[in-house]
């Protein structure tokens, strides 16, 4: 415009000393980047760290209702009795009589073979099936104390009545059963023992639970280190015997108390959480699994080895009914051991954790990427350079190692707080399903006993996962803006 005020031409505007997408994302020189002009030279231009330019919002945690979760000893009350059900029918299965026939037909008066059955035997299994309700008992009445000096001789003679009796039946079971049985069959009383031992080689992996509650990660990064050396190397001084029999102990202990969250603020806190809440997450499996299995094998396998030569049973059915104790046995301990709140508390690590996506060579070449340092909290979206690999922050917090596959499979499993709940729902919703319709088309009296009885069992713990499932649902899917948030 003629007399006019003439304003930078575009090509100005492309020199002019704007900032580049680089530096407004954060190509920091504590990051391993910088500015070069065309002829490859550094520009010394101070450059702000990524965590000066974009911080993380808040991590913000939905707050769930307390919901009621059944005390230890009415679990394992409840769980005994769920056991001699199994072991009842079992036995149903096995030494079961045609008593309806006529008399001129070679059949029996009773419904069962009772002169087959082993009562020793019986008596072994009902003493292995109940030594959690008896610790259980034990430990309540020692956590209840005494009041007085005489209500503590009580309760100390009421503890050695019970653990007399109850090694006294034992005994007495097992010489009856060495004398009328093989070797061979008598190896099998033992063998899920015998499978654990091995398994206590890995029990002080377990033990890093014991930083969560000690210090209820507030604790500093060195105190940290310190602390988890010192819990190493007295797990390593270890010798095999004292392994092997607190392995055995916790067979009897309690679940183990539900450690808290408190947001840590350093990315070395939260990876240590991360890695103490595995390591217990890992112990409770490792005893689920092995109580499962325990209570199938005594319930449903053992009394198959008892069996005569010649007594007929059905053996696809009484595989079934395994099949079937060891999965609602399962269910049954994941639900007691792992509660809402605790898969809670997993949650809540995992979105501090974060995410890496790994992404292939050559890709997002012209954006800008950073070196990954293990001190940063990284926001999403970030490129990073880790072990030659180039990696997408995915999730809003990212303290992850970005080549850890043990944080990756974390964040998988527990992002979702109900992921946990719903696969449980499936189980036990396709069993249910399952012995609904094997219900209908029985034609065995057996098999219309067995599948009812069990049913009972399965519905009383359907209910209580699909009211979690109902309640958890509507708290998650609330509008974070409406709790009372908490953010670290």
């Amino acid at each position: 415009m003629p007399g006019g005020r003439r304003g930078p031409s575009r090509q100005q505007l492309s020199r002019s000393a704007l900032p580049s997408l680089q530096t407004l994302v954060g190509g920091g020189c504590g990051n391993g980047t910088g500015l070069r002009n065309r002829n490859g030279s550094a520009i010394g231009l101070p450059v702000p760290p990524i965590t000066a330019l974009i911080t993380p919002g808040p991590v913000r945690h939905c707050q769930i209702p307390d919901l009621p979760v059944d005390g230890s000893l009415l679990f394992e009350f409840l769980f005994f009795i769920y056991l001699l059900v199994a072991l009842f029918i079992q036995y149903i299965n096995i030494y079961k009589t045609v008593w309806w026939y006529p008399y001129n037909h070679p059949a029996s008066c009773t419904s069962l073979n009772f002169h087959l059955i082993d009562y020793h035997l019986a008596a072994f299994i009902t003493v292995m099936l109940a030594r959690r309700l008896v610790w259980a008992l034990i430990s309540e009445a020692t956590k209840a104390g005494a009041a007085s000096m005489i209500h503590y001789m009580v309760l100390i003679s009421a503890r050695l009545v019970l653990l007399t009796l109850c090694g006294w039946v034992l005994c007495w079971t097992l010489v009856n059963l060495f004398r009328s049985h093989s070797v061979l069959n008598l190896l099998f009383l033992g063998y899920p023992f015998g499978v654990y031992v091995p398994l206590c080689c890995f029990h002080q992996d377990s033990r890093a639970h014991l930083l969560l509650t000690d210090y209820n990660y507030v604790v500093q990064h060195q105190a940290v280190e310190e602390s988890a050396s010192t819990v190493g190397g007295l797990a390593k001084s270890k010798d095999f015997l004292s392994l092997l029999l607190e392995s055995l102990k916790e067979q009897f202990n309690n679940a183990t108390p539900i450690p808290t969250h408190s947001c840590p603020l350093s990315p070395d806190l939260i990876r240590n959480e991360v890695e103490c809440l595995k390591a217990d997450f890992n112990h409770r499996i490792k005893e689920v699994l092995f109580n499962s299995l325990f209570s199938a094998y005594y319930v449903a396998f053992l009394p198959l080895c008892f069996v005569k030569s010649t007594q007929y049973y059905d053996m696809r059915w009484s595989c079934e009914h395994l099949i079937m104790v060891w999965i609602n046995a399962f269910v049954m301990l994941t639900t007691q051991l792992l509660p809402s709140k605790y898969c809670d508390l997993l949650h809540k690590s995992a979105a501090h954790l974060g995410k890496w996506q790994k992404l292939e060579h050559g890709s997002y070449s012209n954006a800008p990427q950073h070196i990954w340092s293990e001190n940063t909290i990284w926001p999403q979206g970030v490129l990073v350079r880790h072990s030659r690999c180039l990696y997408r922050a995915m999730g809003p917090y990212n303290v992850a190692v970005p080549s850890d596959v043990s944080h990756a499979r974390f964040y998988f499993l527990f992002h979702r707080p109900l992921r946990l709940l719903n696969l449980l729902i499936l189980i036990e919703g396709s069993v249910v399903f399952y012995q609904l319709y094997s219900l209908l088309r029985s034609e065995k009296w057996n098999h219309t006993l067995s599948m009812a009885l069990i049913l009972f069992c399965n519905y009383y713990v359907l209910f209580k996962l699909l009211r979690d499932r109902i309640v958890l649902g509507r708290a998650y899917s609330y509008p974070l803006n409406s709790y009372e948030l908490k953010a670290n």
